[in-house]
């Protein structure tokens, strides 16, 4: 390798970890911001970052997911769409739903409780359920209406 290959390589890596520390990123996200980078230099990039362990999708899932759990009311089906829309490998997240299918379905089902809650005071019953089920919460998420 030359200097110069080694200064390009340099230059770009100083440049994709400003990009990922400033927020974290997937892959994808990097390759697309950097798409207009010469492939063979950005692949490298990427796969010595990825072994210095600052792009990692898995990792990426398991933030994104605690975040969403904190603060949003998202359907199961809404944050995988999130996740994907994120260029992540469908595997990696498939993985992870069925790994942790329990806590994400505990999750939908706060969730849900949580929207019904809110919309209870303007809606009827049957909108809230349409609206559900526009947003994909699953039927078990969706039953406890029948209590109220």
């Amino acid at each position: 390798m030359d200097f110069e290959y080694l200064e390009k390589i340099d230059k770009l890596k100083s440049r994709v970890l400003k990009y990922i520390i400033y927020k974290k990123r997937t892959e994808q996200e990097v390759r697309q911001k950097f798409i207009s980078e010469d492939n063979e230099l950005l692949n490298e990039v990427i796969d010595y970052l990825k072994e210095a362990g600052y792009i990692n999708d898995k990792d990426y899932i398991e933030r994104a997911i605690n975040e969403i759990i904190a603060l949003k009311n998202l359907s199961i089906y809404e944050i995988r769409y999130k996740l994907l829309s994120k260029g992540i490998n469908r595997d990696i997240i498939d993985e992870y739903f069925n790994e942790n299918e329990e806590t994400l379905k505990e999750f939908e089902r706060k969730s849900a409780q949580n929207i019904i809650e809110k919309k209870r005071k303007t809606m009827e019953i049957e909108d809230i359920k349409n609206y559900l089920l526009r947003k994909n919460y699953s039927y078990d998420s969706i039953k406890q209406l029948q209590s109220l």
